[in-house]
């Protein structure tokens, strides 16, 4: 239910930037010495979203991560693939937005599997932080979501690939 995606409306790249380069210091993204000069990771930004489909929902799932109580996403695989965008990978990071375009933390991606929506484990679940942290919740919170958020009527299967994200927070505003 918390598929990234919320509009880019409001975004402040300035804030963006200096809350990146408050983040990458105090996470220690960078830790040659500084007679290396800055390494890239220290230079680019990493891409900046939201948690959810709407506002209310962004502030929500933002507050479960902010808390330590979500730890874990899922996405509908076919969107990646339909948008020709590479599935995320263990060490990306990403700066997490409110519903106002504000940065609020700076997540780094743990782990990525993919399996069929109804192979998605209580463990991953409860990872989640979402509703009751059930599986029974998971799955039905997450099949309302993935028919709801279908612009391309890819339609909900039980078999449909759900990619898996684990992710640890790095530095908070």
């Amino acid at each position: 239910m918390d598929d990234a995606g919320v509009a880019d409306t409001g975004i402040d790249d300035a804030a963006i930037d200096r809350f990146w380069t408050v983040a990458s210091r105090r996470a220690r993204i960078g830790s040659l010495p500084g007679y290396f000069g800055p390494g890239t990771l220290e230079v680019v930004t990493p891409p900046a979203w939201s948690f959810g489909s709407d506002p209310a929902q962004a502030d929500r799932l933002l507050a479960l991560v902010l808390d330590g109580t979500k730890t874990a996403t899922a996405s509908a695989r076919e969107d990646y693939d339909l948008d020709e965008e590479p599935l995320p990978e263990a060490g990306a990071m990403g700066i997490l937005l409110d519903s106002q375009g504000r940065p609020r933390a700076l997540v780094s991606v743990t782990e990525v599997t993919v399996v069929p929506f109804d192979e998605v484990d209580e463990e991953h679940a409860r990872a989640e932080g979402e509703g009751d942290r059930t599986l029974a919740s998971w799955r039905t919170d997450h099949e309302a979501f993935f028919r709801a958020q279908d612009p391309r009527g890819r339609g909900f299967r039980l078999d449909m690939p759900v990619v898996l994200e684990r992710f640890e927070v790095l530095h908070q505003a």
